[in-house]
């Protein structure tokens, strides 16, 4: 039992990083418009959360 509150304690440290990345730097009303986007962003974000995933399973397995 301990050793999952551990795990599960590593996991939401992991996922409060993830969190803290979206409060980067601020736009300036005055840039221009951003890029559009070509989906390459949402598809390694996802990749990013299954990676994050598996490596979970993978030490609550263990």
């Amino acid at each position: 039992m301990r050793l999952m509150n551990i795990s599960f304690t590593i996991i939401g440290f992991m996922l409060l990083a993830l969190v803290e990345f979206g409060f980067g730097q601020d736009i300036s009303p005055s840039s221009a418009p951003p890029l559009s986007n070509d989906g390459t962003t949402i598809d390694q974000g996802i990749a990013y959360v299954l990676l994050l995933v598996a490596l979970a399973i993978t030490y609550l397995v263990h």
